[in-house]
């Protein structure tokens, strides 16, 4: 399964110029190529990126996740996520470190079958 160049241009995008909140990737299984499906604004809360995702399909995301510490140090983590729904479950996991392994600068990874799996209070424990 081959990566489409716009799917590493649209990361580089997020990750140095900050032009979007999230990316998420679709596997465009007709030409066997994981694709960009859609992407939030820097504004977006993660609140919509969580609920843009299909309760039934898998799909890839990459977040860029800001927070504060219990230091009180503003951060940022850009994480990966793997969305798995229960029937494409195989698939998806085979398709993931080549994926993965495509997109540089991936600082944290989820793999959720289920909303509650990437719940901001989730994400924030894994990014710290």
């Amino acid at each position: 399964m081959a990566v489409h160049d716009n799917c590493k241009l649209k990361l580089l995008e997020l990750k140095a110029k900050r032009t979007y909140r999230f990316i998420v990737f679709k596997i465009e299984e007709k030409q066997k190529k994981v694709i960009v499906e859609k992407f939030g604004e820097p504004t977006n809360s993660y609140e919509p990126f969580t609920t843009s995702l299909p309760v039934d399909e898998c799909r890839y995301a990459v977040y860029d996740f800001d927070f504060v510490t219990d230091e009180n140090c503003q951060k940022s983590r850009i994480i990966f996520i793997a969305w798995k729904h229960e029937v494409s479950m195989k698939l998806l996991s085979l398709l993931t470190v080549p994926f993965k392994r495509e997109l540089d600068g991936i600082q944290v990874e989820l793999q959720a079958t289920d909303p509650t799996e990437m719940g901001l209070d989730v994400t924030r424990s894994r990014a710290t």
